[in-house]
């Protein structure tokens, strides 16, 4: 675990860099426009309204990202993020207050080098750049000498957390013990018995007999709640074909988008900046002359492919450089030319030629999307006025008469999916829908609309068993096969426990060698389930529920030192045991500063900053 000590420090390091930073992840964040500084403090480490406002409005950011839709205030204070980021505030503010009680800091050195770490504020080339620097803290409403402060006080911070974590050590037995279990081994011999092993003919049941599997089976026949649902619904997909496009407007719309069927010739290209066009020069002298690839310049200069790639681009994108990149070959490096940034080499990954769509030939495609759009439209402009006569006292059925809404009914267990039950908005209606509700116009996500109302619940109930007798019976012969199968497997089993070998028994032999506990795929996973609690020589029946399964455990074998998936686990356990003690100690240490130092919070500048989002 001592060997660990840098890389957990580091990890907590950049954490905490990662709290200061929360705003600058909001490239172009405003401030908070209010007049109270702060929302509190830890002791004498106070937490700005800003810093808690450009936090708050980061993590929403993020949640949207994430989605793809827009999450308000209200939902955000319901997922609890105003919550996690206070804490994560407070625990920063904590951590600064034992700093600065313990008179911890860091110089100027340090501090310039946390500062070049940041990738906001780096070049092309990965130097420090000044006017980044400043751009960047600018757009995140920043004063240099502010967050300089910051970094230095989130610098000493971590020095602090450093110093806690550097003694820890777990004994070795804690990882032996999960590396012995998982890494354990075994070799067996298995065969699968089939039917042609059953000793059984075909029976047919008797009524009685299937009335009893149903009794003592009655679980597998039993409808579950069930909600039976009204609904009406209307999509544009309903209404497309009685929506009329006319030529005049499809003739606007080619016009309008004719950048979408009028492509321009195009190239696939990747671009590696230079300070100076002697450097560019030299980088084309060493491919053309084979001592380096493209790919291989791009790694030597500290930067992925990713940062390279420009994607299609045509001649007017590339300016300057357009004559050198349209008139090179596929696979060719071309340049220097002249870019925005500085003398730059080209890598022409592919040629797309240009692409001319007639009026003629986009129409059927411009038809279906305005007929779309035109239906889209007239739903939104109804949608209104269908919520108002549902408030007015109109019910579904007296709805879907007067309308384009369609009128249906469902019953709703939860794992419908098909037709209006495929939608989401749908899903989680049918879902929240209580006894007594109204039914209120909803949006299906499409540009469709629907509501619902709850005409039943029915609870829990067996299917009556005429209804279900093809199942049962099916279910029936399919138990007595797998008991039969597995009756006949534990024969077998005994007998090879007599010395009888597997081909003495007419059985195909398989085996399989150093099995571990997550050996998935190589044999079923009830026989690797089996021989984990098995002796070695002994054999076992094995039911797989289509078949059975004759096992025999040839060998423990102990875990192997030098096996390189052994490695990675020991190394997997060490890192996960010492991120989850880092983490305990962390919580401690950042728990007993606030109970030493104590946690003022205002909550009325709280509230301020969130009426901001409001």
């Amino acid at each position: 675990m001592a060997d660990k000590k840098s890389g957990v420090g580091k990890y907590l390091v950049w954490g905490l860099l990662g709290l200061l930073l929360l705003g600058l992840g909001g490239f172009g964040a405003t401030n908070f426009s209010g007049t109270v500084r702060s929302i509190g403090k830890v002791g004498e480490a106070e937490i700005s309204t800003n810093d808690y406002f450009r936090s708050l409005q980061n993590e929403i950011r993020n949640i949207q990202q994430q989605s793809g839709q827009a999450l308000s205030f209200q939902q955000a204070q319901s997922l609890g993020l105003t919550q996690q980021v206070l804490s994560q505030l407070v625990v920063t503010a904590a951590l600064e207050n034992e700093a600065d009680t313990l008179g911890l800091s860091i110089g100027d050195t340090r501090l310039a080098e946390d500062l070049r770490q940041i990738r906001a504020f780096q070049a092309v080339d990965g130097s420090f750049n000044r006017e980044a620097y400043k751009l960047t803290l600018e757009n995140a409403g920043l004063k240099e000498r502010e967050f300089e402060e910051k970094l230095r006080n989130e610098s000493a911070s971590s020095l602090l957390q450093s110093a806690v974590l550097a003694g820890i050590r777990l004994p070795d037995a804690y990882v032996d013990t999960l590396i012995g279990y998982t890494a354990e081994r075994r070799s067996i011999t298995w065969a699968v018995v089939g039917e042609s092993q059953l000793d059984l003919g075909v029976t047919t049941p008797t009524e009685e007999i299937l009335r009893a599997h149903y009794d003592d089976n009655i679980d597998k026949f039993t409808r579950p709640e069930t909600k039976r649902l009204t609904y009406v619904w209307v999509t544009p997909e309903m209404l497309v074909d009685s929506v009329e496009v006319d030529e005049d407007s499809l003739r606007a719309a080619y016009d309008e988008r004719k950048d979408e069927f009028d492509l321009p010739e195009r190239r696939l290209v990747e671009r590696l900046v230079f300070n100076d066009t002697a450097a560019a020069e030299a980088a084309l002298a060493r491919i053309t002359s084979g001592e380096i690839g493209f790919g291989d310049l791009v790694d030597e200069r500290g930067l992925a492919l990713e940062d390279t790639d420009m994607g299609d681009v045509t001649r007017a994108d590339l300016r300057d450089a357009a004559d050198a990149v349209f008139e090179g070959s596929v696979g060719q490096v071309v340049g220097p030319a002249p870019t925005p940034l500085g003398p730059a080499l080209f890598r022409i990954n592919a040629v797309l030629p240009a692409q001319l769509t007639s009026f003629e030939d986009a129409v059927p495609g411009l038809r279906g999307e305005l007929a779309l759009d035109r239906a889209r439209r007239v739903i939104d402009a109804q949608a209104q006025g269908y919520d108002d006569e549902l408030a007015a006292g109109l019910t579904l059925e007296e709805l879907a008469e007067t309308t384009d809404l369609d009128l249906g009914q469902i019953g709703w267990t939860g794992d419908n999916d098909e037709g209006i039950a495929g939608y989401p908005a749908f899903r989680d209606a049918a879902e929240a829908v209580k006894d007594g509700d109204y039914p209120a116009i909803a949006t299906l996500g499409d540009g469709g609309v629907f509501a619902l109302r709850l005409d039943a619940i029915e609870p829990p109930a067996p299917y009556p068993f005429d209804e279900v007798r093809v199942r049962v019976e099916a279910d029936w012969r399919e138990a007595q096969k797998a008991d039969a199968l597995l009756k006949q497997a534990e024969a077998l089993a005994g007998q090879l426990g007599e010395g009888v070998t597997f081909e003495g028994l007419n059985l195909t032999a398989q085996t399989e060698e150093a099995l571990t506990r997550t050996s998935f795929g190589a044999v079923p996973r009830a026989v690797l389930e089996a021989v984990f609690d098995m002796e070695p020589n002994q054999v076992r029946a094995v039911s797989t529920g289509d078949s059975a399964i004759v096992v025999r455990l040839d060998e423990i074998l102990d875990v192997d030192p030098d096996d390189e998936q052994a490695k990675q686990l020991a190394q997997l356990f060490r890192d996960q045991a010492a991120q989850a003690v880092a983490q305990d100690l962390f919580r401690a240490l950042a728990s007993d500063i606030q109970d030493r130092a104590g946690v003022d919070l205002d909550q009325a500048a709280i509230n301020a900053v969130h009426a901001n989002f409001q």
